[in-house]
């Protein structure tokens, strides 16, 4: 079958999927009246973007089908766009050598979920139907090129299932949309988008790639573990090590052991074999799953990762089905389902004891300026709150978490609220050099005994400090004297820190204003990243070694050097929150709800992690909030479910194509009631010795978190300019080895991109132009260093928001549906006077008004009677009672609950001074102090392969 050339267009452009194209989109890119060449006149390169694609059939969203080439109206010759043979078809996505699990009977086992999808629709990037040619020629700078996008085969979806696409361009039957026409720049309608739309997926299929984290889809565990836990950059790895350095495609895996699950899919089930504990294989010690062969009538098994041919333990044994699966293969969690858990014996615990439950320990700074300023009786008012929400045990009535409380300025002040006394009482440490911890019994208590004791101290603390002058802070001390106060309970923990200022006072971990804008763009910049003293570094591995993990709530008003203050929350596996000039009334809401989520969140203590593999390749570099003493251990003091930890994966041997390769997270940790418990993911990989099943097979997602984490730790080390150079070298090196092995011959002029990393150049430049990578006068050296070290222990989708922000278009808004209004992409024209557009990134939320937006939407959202009385200091909208009001406030939740960060409202006008913070997210646009546009990056990476292939 013939493959023919469309230009496609994007879902938000088209008033219905499936019934052709609306015209073309020219607005800020100049409209078709713009004329081309004169007669006789011929530019050097033309530039258009094609799909190049064979379709199956695919389902329209609506469930219509839609005819696949050949079955519809016959398209346009595409004589004038193609110079050679047609491209042959694309292998299909499935390996020959895909393990498929049989699907297991509707039980309370497996839970609710769709039946499994058919193997050739696990990917969910292509494209669900030929979109109309739309011939226009494009001159563009120096020199000009043809994209080709090379799609995969695709089976019918499931019925009733959404597509999700990144580029998200469904279109009709092919037909010609007019004669060849030349634009002065090109059309960014025809360039990949990353706007995505949702489906359904479970995990029945070995090497099957799940749909994009932007997908609203139920997922079903059977036999290897959801994508919200593990997600690779790539679902097929390379035979070879040969093959790994030719594409230059990571090999790794985001891997977010706790991660949230939504109520409509099953919670991990809980395995308890009692004192046997867990069964093991002998050699490499990989815990019992579904990639086990039990042979010899089931007496004993062969491990999946080693080889090794093992007993089965008495207790353990069952018989073998005709087809050699045990009879219970159902009815065990660990034999048929990709993550579970299991109760850990005392051999799992320190010094083979069980462990205490864990406590927190809130540490206040109560220095003249959060006095002055409310914020130490904000959050004492607040404490009284949450303290009620302490996490606990599904089938406990009250959380096992025991509490305790310090303030400090210079000095530290330990606070006995044992339940008998009538008062609270204060013990004052001034040996800040030396640390201890004056009192024990009475410090960490039980917050349901002490309510009363403990209120009448929250209500104490801002009284007894109401006079203090005193400025001066210390740091490293407060984090010492919590980690000590955990040690002599004997229990793991979490430090709460509520800090405002750079620790000036004598004490170790002192630090002072490094500040300094000369070292930007320099040789020396890295060290703005390096905490200025390893105080910090030893104290963290100190917390780690104790199961002391470190939050900090930094409220600063002036520099107070987050490379360093941050370092001990980064490696304890807590998390840093930052509110720069802090004021009451504008930023008491962001900081309560962040407050109330971290003490609420999903959370495991005192972690070690150890991901092991099949034989042929090995983890050999791990990013994240983590701490490691050896090669293999990675330690954290807590991990919650907010943080992920990327591990990268080199050959040290050959892999084959009929065994696969296979992965197993084990995560050894204490739950909040006390229990030792592991935590297992498994996910089974294809290989192949072909470039193409590789290339097919890529998650752009997780390929820029991990690009991001690696450049980030980078930044410690090497002169940005160096990373920034590595990361455009690497990118093009990925698609010259694409167009070099995978693709057709075609002309030098044509950039072709594989159909999974069609959206890999814009997420790149996103990358590329963040503030870490590129220094802007406007963001400080603590705000660079803040956002280093939230990617670094960020997700997936987290990381993938973080970098493409969400824009929404809410005049488009229907009230009587609680879907999203379909996401548009993050450039200035696709913005319009008329409209409202809503930005999330993660960590900031905008609203911005165009200077014609309707009044009555206006009224509607703001109760005001004008665009002119909008306010843009408020940071909450007001809660007017009708339907544009519910509606918006509905989806601005819908964003921000799955998000582990408050996201502060800002209200912005166009044309009014604000605008210029809200336009750094447009991201496809040039950057005001620097950075590509998404058109000029294409050309660039363009340039690069070029020369890479000559």
């Amino acid at each position: 079958m013939s493959q023919q050339g469309y230009v496609a267009t994007p879902p938000y452009s088209q008033s219905q999927p499936g019934i052709g194209l609306s015209p073309p989109h020219y607005g800020h890119y100049g409209d078709p009246s713009h004329a081309g060449s004169p007669p006789g006149k011929v530019h050097y390169f033309d530039l258009h973007v094609i799909i190049n694609s064979q379709w199956s059939g695919l389902l329209s969203r609506t469930g219509s089908g839609m005819a696949p080439p050949g079955q519809g109206p016959p398209g346009p010759p595409s004589a004038p766009l193609f110079q050679g043979p047609p491209q042959p078809p694309q292998p299909s996505i499935m390996q020959p050598g895909s393990q498929v699990l049989p699907p297991p009977p509707t039980t309370a086992l497996n839970g609710p979920g769709a039946s499994p999808l058919p193997p050739s629709t696990h990917r969910q990037d292509g494209l669900p139907g030929p979109a109309p040619l739309n011939a226009q020629y494009q001159t563009l700078g120096s020199f000009l090129f043809k994209i080709f996008f090379q799609a995969a085969n695709y089976g019918p979806q499931m019925a009733g299932g959404q597509l999700s696409y990144p580029g998200g361009f469904p279109g009709g039957p092919a037909q010609m949309a007019g004669p060849p026409q030349l634009q002065k720049k090109l059309d960014p309608d025809s360039i990949p988008s990353p706007v995505s739309r949702g489906q359904v997926y479970a995990t029945n299929t070995r090497g099957q790639v799940p749909p994009l984290v932007t997908t609203d889809c139920v997922i079903q565990d059977q036999g290897n573990a959801s994508p919200r836990y593990i997600r690779c950059t790539t679902y097929c790895f390379p035979c070879t090590s040969d093959m790994a350095k030719q594409a230059q495609i990571p090999l790794a895996a985001v891997i977010k052991p706790f991660a949230t699950i939504p109520s409509n899919e099953t919670p991990l089930f809980l395995v308890n074999h009692g004192e046997n504990g867990p069964v093991r294989c002998n050699r490499c010690k990989a815990y019992m799953c579904p990639f086990m062969q039990f042979i010899e009538g089931g007496r004993r098994y062969q491990c999946g990762f080693c080889n090794c041919v093992n007993d089965v333990p008495p207790f353990y044994f069952q018989h073998l089905d005709h087809i050699g699966r045990r009879l219970d293969h159902y009815e065990k969690p660990e034999l048929s389902l990709g993550s579970y858990e299991y109760v850990a014996t005392l051999d799992y615990c320190r010094k083979n004891k069980p462990p205490n439950p864990p406590a927190f320990i809130f540490m206040i700074d109560v220095s003249y300026s959060n006095i002055k300023n409310g914020l130490v009786k904000l959050i004492c008012e607040e404490l009284k709150t949450v303290l009620e929400k302490l996490p606990k045990e599904e089938q406990e009535d009250t959380s096992a978490i025991r509490v305790g409380f310090i303030t400090y300025n210079k000095v530290l002040h330990f606070f006995n609220v044992k339940s008998n006394l009538a008062q609270p009482q204060m013990m004052v440490v001034t040996d800040v050099g030396e640390v201890f911890v004056p009192l024990l019994d009475g410090f960490l208590v039980n917050y349901q005994e002490s309510q009363s004791v403990i209120h009448n101290l929250l209500d104490q603390i801002p009284e007894m400090f109401a006079d203090s002058n005193e400025n001066e802070t210390v740091f490293a001390p407060v984090i010492q004297a919590g980690m000590e106060a955990l040690q002599a309970a004997d229990c793991p923990g979490k430090l709460f820190i509520f800090h405002s200022s750079l620790p000036t006072a004598e004490a170790p971990g002192k630090l002072k204003n490094r500040d300094d804008k000369k070292l930007i763009n320099t040789d020396k910049e890295k060290i703005l990243f390096q905490p200025q003293t390893n105080v910090y570094d030893s104290l963290a591995k100190d917390c780690v070694a104790h199961g002391c993990c470190v939050t900090l709530f930094l409220f600063p008003s002036q520099y107070v050097d987050v490379a360093s203050l941050g370092l001990v929350p980064q490696l304890t596996g807590g998390t840093l929150y930052k509110y720069n000039n802090f004021q009451m009334h504008m930023d008491s809401q962001q900081f309560l709800n962040d407050l109330r989520n971290d003490i609420e969140k999903k959370i495991g203590f005192d972690a070690i992690m150890r991901v092991r593999t099949s034989t042929g390749f090995r983890a050999t570099d791990f990013f994240g909030g983590i701490f490691m003493n050896n090669t293999t251990d990675v330690e954290m003091a807590a991990i919650d479910c907010d943080k992920a930890v990327t591990v990268e994966f080199k050959h040290d041997d050959k892999l084959g194509e009929d065994s696969g390769a296979l992965i197993q997270c084990a995560v050894l940790y204490t739950t909040v009631g006390g229990q030792r418990r592991l935590r297992i993911h498994n996910l089974s990989l294809n290989c192949s010795s072909q470039l193409a099943d590789l290339y097919k097979s890529c998650e752009t997602d997780a390929l820029i978190n991990f690009f991001a984490k690696s450049a980030f730790k980078a930044v410690l080390h090497q002169p940005l300019k160096v990373i920034r150079e590595i990361l455009v070298n690497q990118t093009a090196h990925m698609l010259a080895c694409y167009r070099k092995n995978c693709a057709s011959p075609s002309a030098a002029s044509q950039l072709i991109l594989p159909d999974s990393m069609k959206v890999l150049p814009v997420y790149m430049n996103c990358l590329l132009k963040n503030c870490v990578l590129l220094s802007r006068p406007e963001i400080s050296t603590d705000e660079r260093a803040y956002q280093r070290q939230l990617v670094m222990t960020m997700g997936v989708a987290d990381s993938q928001l973080f970098f493409y922000p969400q824009l929404l278009p809410i005049h488009t808004l229907d009230v009587k549906s609680t879907t999203l209004p379909a996401a548009i992409r993050c450039s200035e024209s696709r913005l319009s006077e008329e409209g409202i557009f809503l930005l999330a990134n993660g960590l900031n939320m905008f609203l911005w008004l165009g200077v014609s937006s309707p009044p009555e939407l206006i009224q509607g959202i703001f109760n005001v009677p004008s665009f002119a009385h909008v306010s843009t200091d408020m940071t909450l909208l007001p809660e007017v009672g009708n339907p544009y009001s519910q509606t918006l406030r509905m989806i601005m939740s819908i964003i921000q609950q799955k998000r582990p960060y408050s996201m502060k409202l800002t209200i912005v006008k166009q044309r009014e001074q604000p605008e210029m913070v809200f336009r750094q997210f447009l991201v496809e646009d040039k950057g005001l102090y620097g950075g590509s546009s998404y058109v000029d990056f294409l050309c660039c990476v363009h340039k690069e392969i070029c020369q890479l292939l000559n």
